[in-house]
């Protein structure tokens, strides 16, 4: 019998964003951006929140564009500050600002923030076989690697548990239950 993964529950955007997003592999540099300022955003809170709010935040932040808000000055802290539909933390947003200059040095000095970051996973989806959530774990040795590495880097609001989902999310691990039908559709795709 093969079913869902259990965390999506009946939120019809929650279960649309397993069966659709959730352990697809991305190599896009620009989306791999907006993935960790949208994981460092979560913070404290349920995916749900973010996921709710994820078209209103990338209006407000110019569609995570990474150049536009590196240039992000006092005005436009205060502009996102006043903005009911996104997250309103000063350090979030800050965070967010510090990330974007930091990606922006990764791609002019070095192999690109995709390659930066699959290279952790040697290019490859680690493709996990668990059968229960108790059996995934929160954070791994890759993920703590990746949080120093981008840490060191100049990055905020990544450490080994947001680092780690957020390799679960771009599908550096399939982290798909075996039991549930995207286990296998995501292997194929990281085939």
């Amino acid at each position: 019998m093969t079913e869902r993964c259990p965390w999506p529950g009946t939120d019809p955007l929650y279960i649309a964003y397993h069966d659709e997003e959730w352990g697809v592999p991305e190599r896009d540099d620009r989306a791999l951006f907006e993935k960790l300022v949208l994981d460092g955003f979560q913070a404290g809170l349920a995916w749900i929140t973010i996921l709710r709010k994820r078209e209103t935040m990338r209006a407000a932040f110019d569609g995570f564009d990474p150049e536009t808000i590196a240039r992000y000055g006092e005005a436009d802290i205060n502009r996102l500050l006043a903005d009911p539909g996104i997250i309103r933390s000063r350090a979030k947003i800050e965070a967010a600002i510090g990330n974007a200059k930091a990606w922006l040095r990764m791609q002019e000095t070095g192999p690109g923030f995709s390659a930066f970051l699959w290279d952790f996973v040697d290019g490859t989806p680690v493709p996990n076989r668990f059968m229960a959530m108790s059996q995934v774990p929160a954070q791994t040795e890759t993920s703590q690697a990746m949080a120093r590495a981008l840490k060191a880097a100049g990055f905020k609001f990544c450490g080994p548990v947001i680092t780690y989902a957020f390799m679960q999310a771009v599908g550096m691990v399939n982290d798909h239950l075996v039991t549930c039908p995207r286990h296998a559709e995501v292997a194929r795709l990281a085939a």
